[in-house]
């Protein structure tokens, strides 16, 4: 059962909200560090610890599930051939929310997330 499993909606249907975790995933990968709102940064770092350690598995069907998750091809090669000698002997937690200053507009709780 699954009681008390509840997935962060994030204001947005199931099609649109995988759409939004798979290209904030790719762009954290991308550029190390990203800045949105604290719902998203904690949605995002599950999707994001999930493809690090696809990636410190190596294996052929690991890179293939990380390519049909990750937008880019050239990025899933580059964090396969990184993640070994980055996170090798890191048991998880790869990376790291920093709260910053409400968002201006709707005060929204904004958040740094950025890969350790």
């Amino acid at each position: 059962m699954r009681h008390q499993n509840r997935v962060a909606k994030l204001g947005r249907p199931a099609d649109q909200r995988k759409a939004m975790l798979r290209a904030l995933t790719t762009e954290l990968i991308r550029n190390g560090r990203i800045t949105t709102t604290k719902a998203r940064a904690k949605a995002v770092r599950n999707e994001t610890e999930r493809m690090v350690t696809l990636a410190k598995d190596g294996s052929l069907a690991a890179r293939r599930k990380a390519l049909g998750y990750i937008y880019d091809k050239q990025l899933v090669h580059a964090l396969f051939e990184q993640a070994q000698e980055r996170y090798g002997e890191r048991q998880g937690g790869y990376t790291r929310i920093l709260r910053t200053i409400r968002r201006r507009g709707d005060n929204a709780e904004m958040a740094i997330i950025e890969l350790v």
